[in-house]
């Protein structure tokens, strides 16, 4: 029996009702006995007959059990506000909300004879990668409810893809899409395809509907790094069917076409326009968009025609690389299309650090001869292998711990440029992914390298990469305006004042002398990259230093063009943590103020 509410009238009937069914329960069983039934067994064509009175005794004991088990433990009669008070404090880490806020619980129930409570909790996504934690957490808070059974029931689930943000210019075949995931470069070799294909089947894992799209029309690499179950290209009325491999969707001019594509930028771009709008995705929640390299026109109209929601930036540890980063990043900046994570590929080689295995013969006969040579002879010991085989177990286990072979990480190309992305751009995203052969090979092979080697460590890098979009896409898409500070500068009183949150969702707000923000600019001429130490001199910097401009970029930063000529690009996590320190200095001076009168 399952209810919704119950009232103290409805729990009385209810209680009866229970009774009464307990008796109908105990009169049924002693019915055969009255009509003459043995209550002791008898065989019947090979069989006992049920003891009908032992059968009445466990009815009784039963229906004890049950009245007992949750003695002086009556359901409130506010048992759904008790549960969502409970679920209340289940925050989710990237919304800054809570649960039940968030209209994550769905179809609360309880079972009033077994108090076990059930619900489910919708989330944005099923590749939600916290969705276990969510799971345990909400199982322990209501089982600690003393009037349940201690068993809850959560269904982890999520909606029906559905496009977010979607133009009303957006391709028939994409409107069942949740989210477009660019993953580009701004040259090629850089293992940009390797990236997309291995993201696509690390979000399938966690859970998700899943499409790779291959919008290389020149040099197609999807057909070889992926085989597809079956190769033969179908249409479903005026539309193309996708392929499949392992659950995940697959499209691709190379699927369609074995020849070269010879042609024009412009002819490039209408076969292009022409392969989105026939090709039916149906519901999808992510679909990795495999970019050709560059940033040109081909690039920006796949961004304005697919509204893209995040990119992915694929590149390699050279300086070389790093400048083509920003290039890629001012690209979808140009498009309003924010950079969520990069890609650091051919990062290191892995090598190990292989140590001289001693050998245990030699070193026993060394032994052997160094104990008669200090005049332990046989007459002495006699044992001398025994004591020999002693003080190679004490050698042995001293160094075991030096001799165990290390991996150790080769950069070849360079350092990389984490710190200086992070510092410089805000994207405190960035993976590094080794220089791997088994990853080349499955490339040339159709089998990705997540599918083959699941739990192998690169496998858990492309993992973290996966659950990292899936969790800032969330953001993006239930969370905008929330997050970005708004900063504008007063000239009349020569300050910049800025506020966190929204209308709504105020945090914080205060105000910076420009002065304070320009000199504490992380760019690479202000800040030595590698060491960290600070190039500028702050004394340097005039206090009449003002802002000419200010241009939000992407969703993560703010580039201020400054009087001095210089040009800062700020991470809002930077204006963040300045204004908080100056709102703690001028909280401290109004105490100390308050205090001496």
């Amino acid at each position: 029996m399952h209810i919704t509410a119950l009232s103290g009238t409805n729990r009385a009937v209810m209680t009866y009702q229970r009774s009464a069914m307990c008796s109908i329960a105990i009169l049924c069983s002693l019915a055969p006995l009255a009509l003459g039934f043995s209550p002791t067994r008898t065989l019947i064509n090979g069989h006992f007959t049920v003891n009908r009175r032992s059968q009445v005794q466990r009815a009784l004991h039963l229906a004890k059990e049950e009245e007992s088990s949750f003695a002086g433990s009556e359901v409130p009669t506010d048992w759904q506000d008790q549960i969502f008070s409970e679920l209340s404090t289940v925050i989710h880490p990237d919304l800054n909300n809570d649960i039940v806020t968030l209209g994550y619980v769905k179809n609360l129930s309880l079972d009033e004879l077994t108090r076990q409570v059930k619900f489910d909790v919708q989330l944005t996504t099923p590749a939600c990668p916290i969705k276990e934690e969510f799971k345990t957490q909400c199982e322990e808070l209501v089982n600690n409810l003393s009037w349940t059974s201690g068993e809850a029931t959560v269904e982890m689930t999520a909606p029906d893809p559905a496009r977010i943000g979607a133009s009303p210019n957006t391709p028939m075949g994409l409107s069942q899409v949740k989210a477009i995931i660019a993953v580009s470069s701004c040259k090629g070799g850089v293992g940009k395809s390797t990236t997309a294909v291995n993201l696509a089947y690390s979000l399938k894992a966690l859970g998700a509907e899943v499409g790779i799209f291959d919008a290389d029309i020149y040099g197609p690499s999807l057909p070889t790094m992926v085989t597809p179950d079956n190769d033969v290209v179908e249409f479903v009325g005026r539309q193309i069917k996708t392929l499949e491999r392992e659950g995940v969707q697959l499209m691709s001019f190379g699927y369609v076409n074995d020849g070269s594509a010879v042609m024009r930028g412009p002819m490039i771009t209408q076969l292009l326009d022409q392969f989105l709008s026939l090709t039916y995705w149906g519901p999808l929640d992510y679909l990795i968009l495999d970019m050709p390299p560059g940033t040109g026109d081909i690039q920006l109209t796949l961004s304005q025609k697919m509204n893209i929601t995040a990119a992915v930036i694929v590149t390699t540890p050279q300086e070389l690389s790093f400048v083509d980063v920003e290039r890629g990043i001012e690209m979808f900046d140009t498009v309003n299309v924010p950079c969520i994570s990069v890609v650091e590929n051919m990062a290191y080689l892995e090598i190990e650090d292989k140590n001289d295995v001693f050998d245990e013969a030699q070193m026993k006969d060394a032994l052997v001869k160094s104990l008669l040579d200090n005049g332990i002879t046989e007459e002495k010991s006699t044992n001398m292998d025994s004591l020999a085989e002693e003080l190679m177990k004490v050698v042995k286990t001293s160094l075991g711990d030096h001799k165990q072979n290390e991996v150790k990480q080769l950069r070849i190309f360079g350092q990389g440029h984490k710190k200086r992305l992070s510092k410089q751009w805000g994207i405190d995203h960035s993976f590094s992914i080794p220089l791997l052969d088994k990853i080349a090979a499955n490339g040339d092979g159709g089998t990705p390298y997540v599918v083959e080697y699941p739990d192998s460590p690169q496998a858990a890098v492309y993992n973290d990469l996966a659950g990292t979009v899936a969790r800032e896409v969330v953001k993006l898409q239930y969370s905008q305006g929330n997050s970005r500070p708004t900063v504008a500068y007063n000239s009349d009183e020569h300050l910049l004042e800025i506020s966190i949150g929204g209308d709504k969702n105020e945090i914080e707000s205060g105000t910076l002398a420009p002065v304070e923000l320009r000199r504490d600019c992380k760019c690479a001429a202000c800040v030595e990259e590698f060491s960290g130490r600070q190039i500028l001199i702050p004394e340097s910097i005039p206090d009449s230093v003002e802002p000419l401009s200010m241009t939000p970029t992407g969703n993560y930063a703010l580039s201020v063009d400054w009087s001095d000529g210089h040009k800062s690009l700020y991470p809002y996590r930077q204006i963040r943590s300045l204004l908080q320190s100056r709102n703690e200095e001028n909280q401290k001076v109004d105490e100390t103020i308050t205090m001496s009168t």
